[in-house]
């Protein structure tokens, strides 16, 4: 992935469409993402690179739930000071580093792409900022001993919902300070959610396939995991 990364300066690689380049978030200008000018090129052109089908490039765009999350962290750092942290989905890094600038004891970014896993450290190393990624999945476990569980934009399908949300629902139900950031995708199951926040958001590209431009904050609250069958359901 290295030949795509750039700070708006180099010349040498390909294309500018096809280049991530190193910028301010548009909702949370105080970090910084290698982005996609246009993120289904860049998927052609890395699937072409590796001579087989890629997962899409979630990793290439900074999503609204991950922004909204990343802001009301930033705004927020008392809920993530002086503690363990653990980001699900993490793609780009956002919400990490966001906790990392707030003063997190430690960070762990978690996502199953190796491709985001190199994105997740370079992201972090253009911010300044220090944390683990693992790229093995993780909802199946105990929430490596997390005193904070966040998840942004990680709602987006109904099956990876339903495992997302019963995920949170333990890491609540253990004593976890669980947040989630999503734009309405439908996804959200029933009474698990807590609203705590709500922003309006500008657009953000076109690897966005939401309009809605309100993005809420969710805390999930302590009790019974929900029923994945149910929680799948839009």
């Amino acid at each position: 992935m290295t030949p795509w990364l750039t700070d708006g300066t180099d010349t040498s690689g390909p294309p500018a469409v096809d280049a991530l380049h190193l910028r301010p978030v548009a909702f949370v200008p105080e970090v910084r993402l290698y982005l996609a000018e246009d993120p289904t090129l860049l998927w052609a052109r890395l699937e072409a690179a590796a001579g087989r089908r890629l997962q899409a490039p979630f990793w290439a765009s900074a999503w609204p739930g991950g922004q909204a999350l990343a802001r009301y962290v930033l705004d927020h750092p008392a809920l993530v000071a002086g503690r363990r942290v653990l980001d699900i989905a993490s793609g780009s890094g956002l919400v990490a580093i966001a906790a990392a600038h707030a003063g997190a004891a430690s960070v762990l970014a978690n996502d199953i792409d190796p491709y985001a896993a190199v994105a997740i450290e370079a992201n972090a190393r253009a911010n300044g900022v220090a944390m683990t990624c693992l790229s093995h999945d993780l909802l199946d476990g105990a929430g490596e001993d997390a005193e904070v569980v966040l998840a942004g934009d990680g709602l987006y399908e109904p099956a990876l919902a339903a495992r997302v949300l019963d995920f949170l629902a333990r890491q609540a139900a253990r004593g976890a300070l669980v947040l989630a950031g999503d734009p309405g995708r439908g996804h959200s199951g029933s009474g698990l959610l807590e609203r705590v926040a709500v922003y309006e958001q500008p657009a953000l590209g076109p690897a966005e396939d939401h309009q809605n431009s309100q993005t809420a904050v969710f805390r999930v609250r302590r009790g019974a995991p929900p029923d994945p069958r149910r929680s799948a359901g839009s």
